[in-house]
Formats: C-alpha cells, structure tokens, sequence
C-alpha cells in the first residue's frame, strides 16, 4: 500500500505477538497509532522502533481489566492526537485446562481479559466517535469461538461472547460507525504458553507447528481498516490452510 491512511488507532495488548505486528502494520501505513499494554518496557522499545521508523506512535500503561485505565487511555490519545479513528480490541489470555481440573482463576482472568477487556474498550472510545460521527472498532477473537475443542472450553466460550458483542454493536452502529471481528487460527503468539496439563500442552504444541504468521492478521485489520467508509468488513475467519476446523 502506498497511499497513507490519515487516520488514529488504539491497539490494545501491542507489546506482543498479533498486537505488536498490528501496530507495526498500521504506523507503516501512516496511522497515528497509541500502543497500550502491561508491558511498560516492551511497549517504549516498539514505540521508540517505531518512531525510529518514522510513525508517529504513543504508548500507555494499560490493564483492559481495568475501566478507568482504559477511559485514562482514550482521553490521551484524543488528547495528543485530536480523535479516535479506530480501536483494535487485541488484548486477550488463554489458558487451556479441562473443567474437571477447576481451574478457576484462569476462567476468571480470561472472561476479565477477554469479555470485560473488549466492553470497556468500546465503552471508553464510543462516545469520541459519536461526536466524530465516524469510527471503527475491530475485535480479535478466535476459530475457537466457531468450532470449540476440549480443554477450551472457558477460552471459546469468551470468544463466542465476543462475536455476539461485536455483531450487536454492528447493528446498533450503522451507518457511521463500524465493526470488525477478525478470528485468527493457528498464529504465532505467546498466548499458548500458559497451558498447564501436559497432555494438552503437547497437543498444542503439535497444533501450533501450522501457525500463520501475526502478520497475516495485521494484514487483515489493514484491510478492513482502508476500505471506503461506506464498506464495513464485518468478519474475516484465517486459519493456516493446513488447520482443519
């Protein structure tokens, strides 16, 4: 691509895997883009990468978990950039264990991340693209939210709820505002490494040997993002051609 999209973009969950090659992919692109992340020194290294690179990028300290960290964070990206263009719902954790193991603090953390994370998001930059009467919100979900596995039972069951978020918020949006839901397979991230059980952590490890590249979801918020604004990608579903359902 190589006319510049003027536009400003939160990504969410930036200082690794998907959301690092997000952003990456959006300042190259010409975005003004706010990174945000736990990660406080992950987060200054890309945003100094970045800028060494010519975009013109931001970062913030952010726990999605946390409502008022992330209204903290649409205020200081319209307050440095001037609006809000879109948000990339990224961040997410997750944990694979089966439901006889009980393992109730990774179902807490993953429906705080993933469900919680996403609305208050949405929450936060909402009221700037109303007044704007122009805005984009892309959510990361997964094909696990389409076909569900054993041992994932909490992760898909997160995911599903962000699909049926994203599609409401569509329908209540139009014509101004848009949604996106993106549900990558198999990609390389960081995401996997929390699973305990070793029968299931060599089952993904086995299931992970296919993974895209984070670029090719990168590649994909890009498209959504630079279609007309009478265009509204509502779902874009990648897997490796390999992955099976």
């Amino acid at each position: 691509m190589t006319e510049k999209i003027d536009k400003v973009a939160i990504v969410t969950g930036a200082s690794s895997g998907i959301g690092t090659a997000v952003a990456e992919g959006l300042a190259q692109a010409g975005l003004r883009v706010m990174l945000a992340a736990r990660r406080e020194d992950r987060l200054k290294t890309l945003a100094e990468r970045l800028r060494t690179e010519g975009g013109a990028v931001d970062h913030l300290v952010t726990d999605v978990t946390d409502r008022q960290a992330m209204q903290r964070l649409a205020d200081r990206t319209e307050t440095l950039f001037g609006r809000i263009d879109v948000l990339v719902n990224n961040a997410g954790v997750l944990t694979f264990s089966f439901l006889e193991e009980r393992d109730i603090d990774a179902w807490e953390q993953m429906i705080d991340v993933n469900i919680k994370g996403v609305l208050y998001g949405m929450a936060a930059v909402l009221p700037v693209m109303r007044r704007q009467n122009s805005g984009h919100i892309i959510t990361i979900s997964s094909t696990n939210a389409h076909s569900v596995k054993a041992g994932g039972a909490v992760y898909g069951a997160t995911k599903s709820a962000v699909n049926a978020i994203s599609e409401a918020f569509r329908q209540e949006a139009g014509p101004t505002l848009r949604s996106t839901l993106i549900s990558p397979g198999a990609v390389t991230s960081e995401l996997h490494d929390r699973t305990k059980d070793p029968v299931l952590r060599e089952k993904i490890r086995a299931f992970y040997e296919i993974a895209l590249p984070a670029q090719a979801i990168a590649d994909a918020v890009l498209f959504a993002i630079s279609q007309p604004a009478t265009v509204d990608i509502n779902e874009i579903i990648i897997r490796p051609t390999a992955q099976e359902p």
